[in-house]
């Protein structure tokens, strides 16, 4: 058996490992897209380190986009297996993966005019396709086969599959492969992206069975976050003094999966305790919309704190000074009003997206805020605000930064170093190998040296 590293190697995006047993059956474990390395993107997305029809099936831990969005280009080049996931997990692909379709198609019109007006001029150039269209997703979507927690499947003669509950966004799952060669069964786990205990909304991770080698994540392997009620504090504390003491505007960029779904929970619970500014609050997000229409729809993921809050409040992901703002003219308008508000709009390490239209429009305020409340790749413009940058080049104009900068990582997904150490603690003594993936090399590092400390 073999195991091959195709994406998120000594970095956090891409997420891509293929595994080939002895009879040539071959099982992909995730296939996302990598993002933050600027034109090199397009370059990596399209490149693959083995033939997409060789591929016999693939298993998805979850639905972020660096860890599902290829999976349409996979189908497009010749994939014609079954995609495995849990079923929330295709309930945010359906919407996700035709989200990131129809923003590819856009953004190669957009540019191809452009090229266009210079072939008028004489100049040689290359017209850009997207990496996939909506008719991809479309044929995507028929070929998945989606599965509760906690149970065995037989996804192949020599192969069974188990997901469990990693909470770490809707539907997200551990990967436990029980592999069968001739007389020897090796198990294989991957942990995809491992969540955070006690957080709101979703239970917390579940550990996974013993394995014999386990290929994990490392993103915040050399941090430790801030505890829940630091958080809370913290963000109100922001909350007031931009929207209420300078009359600016709260700009938080989030994942529209997971991270806006938590952040609108936590104000839900404010607003109905009293707690929350009167200012008002838009999501800016048209995916995050239907994203949280869909957690809505799939309670067998939530938590029991949250099957107690329903009790007294139907709508944990809305209150009345709470709106969602599907439109185009919206959002523009979101960009030209100066009364002081709060914006959650996408994409969380500002590479994409509305958020990019609100950082122009608002970097250079100096009573705005940009809150980061989660993981940025150090090349995306997240990563470079949070480093400190003091200018930053956007829409050919370089703006300087005089909007503040804050960033609260306890809103991250991703467990700490802790939590990742408790989450696979049972594996002590039984594993015999650890692959670290999703993770910058310099954090891999550190954390190699933490697992040590820690009996691995």
């Amino acid at each position: 058996m073999q195991i091959k590293f195709c994406g998120a190697a000594r970095n956090v995006t891409g997420s891509c490992h293929l595994i080939t047993l002895d009879n040539g059956y071959r099982i992909l474990l995730d296939c996302g897209l990598f993002q933050g390395g600027g034109k090199d993107d397009d370059i990596s997305n399209r490149l693959w380190h083995f033939e997409p029809k060789t591929v016999d099936c693939l298993i998805l831990s979850h639905a972020h986009i660096d860890h599902t969005g290829r999976v349409p280009l996979l189908v497009k080049e010749g994939f014609d297996g079954c995609i495995h996931s849990t079923h929330a997990t295709r309930s945010l692909c359906s919407i996700m993966l035709l989200d990131s379709a129809k923003i590819q198609e856009r953004e190669s019109e957009q540019t191809n005019k452009k090229l266009l007006k210079k072939k008028s001029k004489g100049k040689k150039v290359q017209l850009t396709t997207p990496l996939y269209t909506k008719h991809d997703v479309s044929e995507t979507m028929t070929k998945f086969n989606s599965y509760s927690y906690n149970r065995w499947h037989k996804i192949h003669d020599n192969v069974e599959l188990l997901f469990r509950d990693q909470g770490h966004i809707l539907g997200s799952g551990s990967v436990t492969l029980r592999i069968t060669e001739g007389s020897k069964t090796t198990t294989i786990g991957f942990t995809g992206d491992i969540g955070r205990p006690d957080r709101p909304i979703l239970r917390d991770p579940v550990q996974m069975p013993e394995v014999d080698y386990l290929i994990c994540e490392s993103t915040y392997g050399d941090k430790e976050h801030e505890s829940k009620p630091e958080q809370s504090e913290m963000f109100l504390n922001i909350m007031k003094e931009t929207c209420v003491d300078h009359k600016g505007k709260l700009i938080i960029p989030a994942f529209s999966i997971g991270r806006t779904q938590e952040i609108v929970y936590m104000m839900d619970q404010m607003y109905n305790n009293g707690l929350l500014p009167r200012v008002p609050v838009y999501v800016d997000s048209p995916l995050a919309v239907n994203a949280t229409e869909i957690y809505g729809s799939h309670p067998e993921c939530f938590d029991n704190d949250l099957n107690e809050y329903l009790l007294e409040d139907d709508d944990p992901f809305g209150f009345n000074s709470l709106e969602y703002v599907r439109s185009v003219d919206k959002s523009k308008w979101l960009n030209a009003t100066k009364d002081p508000c709060v914006i959650i709009s996408a994409s969380g390490m500002m590479n994409a997206g509305r958020i990019r239209h609100h950082m122009f429009h608002n970097l250079e305020d100096p009573f705005s805020t940009f809150l980061m409340v989660g993981y940025c790749s150090p090349d995306t413009a997240g990563g470079i605000l949070k480093a400190g940058a003091t200018e930053l080049k956007l829409q050919g104009q370089v703006l300087q930064v005089k909007a503040n900068i804050k960033s609260m990582d306890s809103f991250s997904a991703h467990a700490d170093r802790k939590e990742m150490v408790e989450s696979i603690s049972n594996q002590k003594g039984k594993v015999k190998k650890i692959f670290l993936v999703h993770g910058e090399y310099d954090t891999q590092q550190e954390f190699v040296e933490y697992l040590g400390q820690n009996g691995f």
